[in-house]
């Protein structure tokens, strides 16, 4: 069950390689985040001192928590195999390669992110997405009237 998307990401990179981590979450935040009141839209991900981090990822306060609620935009710590995190850091040292999340998803009760490495995409690569995006409507489209 996908809790929070990131259509963004798919309009603005090219995924190569898709990943799935835990995340470290604190008390409140798990059922908050069950409760779908999580976003990833302006949040991106981080390798430092060997440990994935995702910044800017935004989990809202759960009502019925105490005063010892964690903040909102915290900076969260993504639970990978130290092989996977190497791989992922050869990768990024490269130009043009970064680490982005895809979505927020529930995997046998427990709150995963999947992640992507992904190469950036260019203007112009973006206007034939658009433009591709657009063709594949109106076929659709002229379809479905003609099947009427």
């Amino acid at each position: 069950m996908i809790l929070a998307g990131n259509k963004k990401a798919y309009f603005d990179y090219f995924v190569e390689d898709k990943l799935e981590a835990g995340i470290e979450l604190q008390g409140s935040e798990v059922k908050s985040a069950k409760a779908g009141k999580v976003s990833i839209k302006e949040s991106f991900i981080r390798i430092i001192n060997g440990e994935l981090f995702i910044m800017g990822m935004s989990i809202v306060p759960w009502s019925f928590g105490s005063i010892y609620n964690p903040e909102e935009r915290r900076v969260r710590r993504l639970l990978l195999h130290k092989k996977e995190i190497r791989r992922l850091h050869e990768k990024v040292s490269q130009k043009g390669y970064t680490i982005v999340p895809l979505d927020v998803h529930l995997s046998h009760g427990y709150v995963k992110l999947e992640i992507a490495l992904a190469r950036g995409k260019k203007t112009y690569d973006k206007r034939e997405s658009i433009a591709k995006r657009d063709s594949e409507r109106d076929i659709r489209r002229s379809l479905k009237e003609n099947n009427r």
